[in-house]
């Protein structure tokens, strides 16, 4: 399944940029993503663990940068990782690519996400409003882990993200979904009327 998504960082795009080859920084603004190891140059050993509804999932796994376009300002990376009791699988392709939105930077995200076991009972709005749920939250921790660099603190002193999952994260995705039905249902209704 494809997901696309974006959002704007309030800073230069090399600045963003540079951020992004960092990879242990951008993993720690990744709600519920731990990196636990340093396989090579470009390949990462790690977890990341959600909840989705009654399930809550554990994935470990590998990433792997597999293109890295300066001039594009354009990263890829092929994630793959199973989770720890055995409920399932997920591989993932996601790409970023940055351009410059006025004095900021704009990232456009694109995920071929495939999901086999337990995750994949949820349909396809569920997982949509969930990633884009997680991806407000990896954009708001990535500007402040730039704003916290740029004042000369430590990644520890920046923090981390927060777990994924819980009551929040269900509720915030829900509400897409209500606002997507509503939408759907009474926007055609006012225009005809």
């Amino acid at each position: 399944m494809l997901i696309t998504n974006d959002f704007e960082v309030a800073q230069p795009v090399e600045k963003v940029w540079q951020f992004f080859g960092d990879i242990p920084r951008v993993a720690a603004c990744l709600p519920g993503a731990q990196l636990t190891e340093v396989r090579g140059e470009d390949t990462y050993g790690g977890t990341v663990a959600i909840r989705m509804g009654p399930v809550r999932l554990q994935f470990a796994g590998t990433a792997e940068i597999t293109e890295r376009d300066e001039a594009a300002k354009r990263i890829v990376v092929h994630a793959a990782g199973a989770d720890e009791r055995g409920r399932g699988q997920a591989t993932m392709v996601v790409s970023a690519t940055l351009s410059q939105a006025g004095r900021g930077t704009k990232v456009d995200v694109s995920q071929d996400l495939q999901l086999a076991g337990a995750a994949a009972q949820y349909g396809r709005g569920m997982i949509s409003d969930v990633t884009a749920v997680l991806m407000r939250d990896f954009s708001a921790n990535l500007a402040n882990q730039i704003a916290s660099a740029d004042r000369g603190e430590s990644p520890a002193q920046a923090g981390s993200a927060a777990p994924a999952g819980g009551l929040g994260i269900g509720l915030r995705a829900a509400m897409m979904a209500l606002r997507r039905v509503f939408r759907r249902f009474f926007v055609p209704y006012q225009a005809t009327s």
